[in-house]
């Protein structure tokens, strides 16, 4: 089964103290990129983390933020930075004489200033519980993700299935028009000769050769069975399923070079029309395969 670069997911557990909530958010990318937020406390849990990201997902920008919040139930105390609470102190009095203004901050303006306060639970937890905590919480919410990812890809393949088989008939349309090509060409460069000779005999074999000449440099014999080459292909990603979407860009990108000489190729205009068709139709396959992951 393919699966969509984007999803959400979340989950948080709950320890003795504290409870650690994790988010996971993942949008197209190229490669796989992390983005990984952790709390102070646990910032040597990094690597870690990442480790647990690359198991999960395969490709896609994945952005993970954790925050920690107080357990219920659990024992709170607020810790007072007397030292911060001096420094900002003496730095508002410093700009009120410099820019000579009177009065001094407020009790309410010193508890906002960051560092003033803090909680002692956090600073208290060891980083043993806390990798516990973080690891059970990125593991849950990264599933959450998954299974996000795994329905919107799997939508996301019935869609590329349905155009895929719309490309499939498009090509088989132009390869039916193949046979009447020659014979429309024959017709066309007949009249062009013979409004120019007038009433003057015609070479049939020179006729002959010429329409052979025209025929091999518009052959697009070739392009149609490498198109369905690469649709065929295609359809074998879709079943196998994984991490397929760079495979699948590259195919779209040969598909749309056939294309595009089958259609500078062809002087037809019932294959320059079917031509039309199937580039849009390879355009709206690539938009949609950018989201695979």
């Amino acid at each position: 089964m393919i699966q969509s670069m984007t999803g959400y997911g979340r989950a948080e557990t709950s320890g003795g103290r504290l409870t650690i909530a994790v988010e996971c958010k993942s949008l197209n990318h190229r490669h796989l990129d992390i983005v990984l937020k952790l709390p102070r406390l646990l910032a040597s849990l990094e690597l870690d983390s990442r480790r647990a990201v690359q198991g999960a997902v395969q490709r896609g920008r994945v952005e993970i933020s954790a925050t920690l919040a107080t357990a219920e139930g659990a024992a709170s105390q607020v810790g007072l930075s007397l030292g911060q609470a001096r420094e900002y102190l003496a730095a508002a009095h410093r700009l009120a004489a410099a820019v000579d203004v009177t009065g001094a901050p407020s009790i309410e303006w010193l508890l906002g200033q960051p560092g003033v306060l803090e909680r002692q639970e956090a600073t208290a937890l060891s980083v043993e519980e806390g990798a516990a905590l973080l690891s059970r919480s990125l593991a849950a919410a990264l599933g959450d993700l998954v299974t996000r990812r795994q329905a919107e890809g799997k939508a996301l393949a019935q869609e590329l299935g349905r155009l895929r088989e719309a490309l499939a008939e498009q090509v088989d349309h132009v390869a039916g028009l193949l046979p009447r090509i020659g014979e429309g060409r024959a017709a066309r460069l007949r009249q062009r000769i013979q409004a120019l000779l007038g009433d003057l005999p015609v070479d049939e074999g020179r006729i002959a050769m010429e329409v052979a000449v025209l025929a091999e440099r518009a052959d697009v014999t070739e392009e149609v069975a490498r198109l369905r080459a690469h649709l065929h292909q295609f359809g074998a990603l879709l079943d196998e399923g994984g991490p397929v979407g760079r495979t699948m860009d590259f195919l779209l990108q040969e598909m749309h070079r056939e294309v595009n000489t089958l259609g500078a190729k062809s002087d037809d205009l019932a294959i320059a029309q079917a031509v039309i068709a199937a580039k849009a139709t390879v355009e709206k396959l690539r938009e949609q395969v950018q989201n695979v992951e």
